[in-house]
């Protein structure tokens, strides 16, 4: 029987952000709640393990590794950039989110389970090797990517990013490896500024620019005309899934129009291609969302169709 996991931690709710900030704890609190009903009982839940450094270190230089860690502060709150806030909690938060990432590709890898879905915080797309920036610390799916290329030898890791502000630190990390493929779908013009289907690394970067009030059946398309076959040609041995959940049309942060059966959609497709070239392995790891119903409402979709592998 397939399995999915689900990885999550009482740490992930101690990265205070501040009063107003959107990435703030309630967002897994609202998903949490969201997957405690009786459709999802079928999910393996695990206690997110803590990283280590060494994991870290595969996408991030030890000297900025330290800089990050220096930067958290005993009390309060510290500002790493005008969005980018560390609290007390914010270490072992940073640690278990880039643990969670690497026991599922132990236990991916392993057959252990199908796929698995972490529900982590700080989220980490935007975070490039050197730089901490929009909300994230450490590059959460680079770092899994990584990992799994070194310990299990993998030639071929596609990430899919779905969220609505382009992963410029994912893009960073792999600008120049060909044997990961990074496809992004994201609003422009929109926050980090980065995206241009004109950055394309060593053919290996595929960018596909959303405009304002795009609607769910026109990203739907663009996936099926661009990222897909791209998908398909690259014949990914493993599949990463960055899922930010705010180019939902009730997102504070985007103008795009996509609903919840958008992301159930989007999962069951990357599914089907996932099924044809690496046995069924996914792992998803949790980025943007900050509308807290459409949130839990996405996750649940995604979540739900995970679960029907």
């Amino acid at each position: 029987m397939k399995k999915t996991l689900y990885y999550s931690h009482p740490d992930f709710l101690l990265h205070d952000t501040g009063v107003g900030h959107p990435e703030c704890a309630a967002r897994l609190k609202a998903i949490e709640a969201a997957l405690s009903t009786p459709e999802f009982t079928g999910l393996i839940r695990l206690s997110a393990p803590l990283g280590s450094e060494q994991q870290i270190q595969l996408i991030h230089p030890h000297a900025h590794v330290e800089q990050i860690f220096s930067a958290i502060p005993q009390h309060g709150e510290n500002y790493l950039d005008d969005d980018t806030i560390v609290s007390p909690g914010s270490k072992n938060a940073a640690l278990r989110a880039v643990g969670a990432v690497c026991d599922a590709v132990d236990k991916i890898m392993s057959n252990q389970a199908n796929n698995a879905f972490c529900a982590i915080r700080p989220p980490g797309h935007h975070a490039e090797p050197n730089q901490a920036m929009g909300f994230c610390l450490f590059n959460n799916i680079a770092i899994a990517a990584e990992y799994a290329r070194r310990h299990y030898h993998l030639k071929r890791i596609a990430i899919v990013d779905f969220d609505v502000h382009h992963g410029n630190g994912t893009q960073a990390a792999f600008y120049n490896q060909p044997c990961v493929l990074y496809a992004s779908s994201h609003e422009m013009p929109h926050y980090p500024g980065t995206g241009y289907p004109t950055e394309t690394g060593v053919g290996n970067i595929i960018n596909v620019p959303l405009t304002h009030g795009e609607s769910g059946q026109s990203v739907r398309q663009k996936y099926i005309n661009i990222i897909f076959p791209a998908l398909h040609h690259f014949k990914p041995e493993l599949l990463l899934i960055s899922a930010g959940f705010d180019a939902h049309k009730d997102d504070p942060l985007s103008s795009t129009l996509l609903i919840e059966d958008d992301f159930r959609w989007l999962t069951q497709e990357l599914m089907s291609i996932a099924d044809s070239h690496c046995q069924g392995r996914i792992i998803s790891a949790l980025e943007g969302g900050y509308h807290l119903p459409a949130l839990a409402a996405s996750v649940a979709a995604h979540v739900k169709t995970l679960l029907q592998n």
